[in-house]
């Protein structure tokens, strides 16, 4: 008798992978069939016959999937510290007894703890400006705020509309004047909100280490030897 799947609770990185996706595919291919099928003599006929107007092209869909494909990228950051995918070279690790493998583990996680610090610091003094707010002083860690950082939250996109529902944030952090398009700070959200979860994911696995639920930060051959393990006894049964 076959075993049933094993089902696992999908973290937020996944779902949030899925869904920019999802709307990658169809804000591409929405594109693609403005192009091909609303730029046809007969396309043009309907609108001389008609009166109406249609779309020849998404001007703004090509800086949308650069700023998904962005987001995707620092999700899938995070999620790989997740569930413990980034690749790696383990052949100095294995030869290793426990303890050793343990401790370089731990030295590991520093060094990547105080990468993400350093990211995260990076990112936020990068975006802040672009939502009315102050970057950090400190050249390496923050030890205090920038009180005269230039504000940036008139940068608006290229191409990107505004939505009329989001205009409300103008009143918060650019002194009450609609944007015509849409502002950096939305899509730079990315930047600290990812180095963030980035940061608390290499949290947890350090946890993991110093709690015996995980013994590296990457993916080694036992992971390996456990998928063949499964399709063995998955065959026999």
């Amino acid at each position: 008798m076959a075993s049933r799947p094993i089902r696992r609770k999908l973290g937020f990185e996944e779902n949030a992978i899925a869904f920019l996706l999802g709307a990658m595919t169809l804000i591409t291919f929405a594109n693609v069939f403005v192009r091909k099928f609303f730029n046809v003599p007969l396309a043009f006929q309907f609108e001389a016959a008609t009166g109406l107007k249609l779309p020849h092209e998404i001007l703004w869909a090509q800086e949308v999937t650069l700023y998904i494909f962005a987001w995707l990228v620092i999700f899938g950051i995070s999620h790989t510290f997740r569930i413990t995918a980034n690749l790696g070279v383990d052949a100095v690790i294995g030869a290793l007894p426990p303890r050793g493998r343990f401790a370089l583990g731990l030295v590991s996680a520093a060094c990547c703890l105080v990468y993400g610090l350093l990211l995260l610091k990076g990112a936020w003094d990068y975006w802040a400006p672009f939502a009315g707010l102050y970057e950090t002083t400190g050249r390496w860690f923050p030890t205090g705020f920038n009180w005269s950082t230039r504000d940036r939250a008139f940068y608006v996109t290229d191409q990107v509309p505004m939505p009329d529902f989001l205009q409300f944030l103008s009143a918060w952090i650019n002194q009450g004047e609609a944007w015509d398009k849409m502002p950096r700070v939305i899509p730079y959200l990315i930047l600290p909100l990812g180095m963030a979860l980035i940061l608390l994911r290499l949290v947890q696995a350090t946890l993991g280490l110093l709690r015996g639920t995980r013994t590296s930060l990457i993916v080694s051959h036992e992971a390996e030897d456990e998928v063949r393990d499964v399709a063995h006894i998955n065959r026999e049964e």
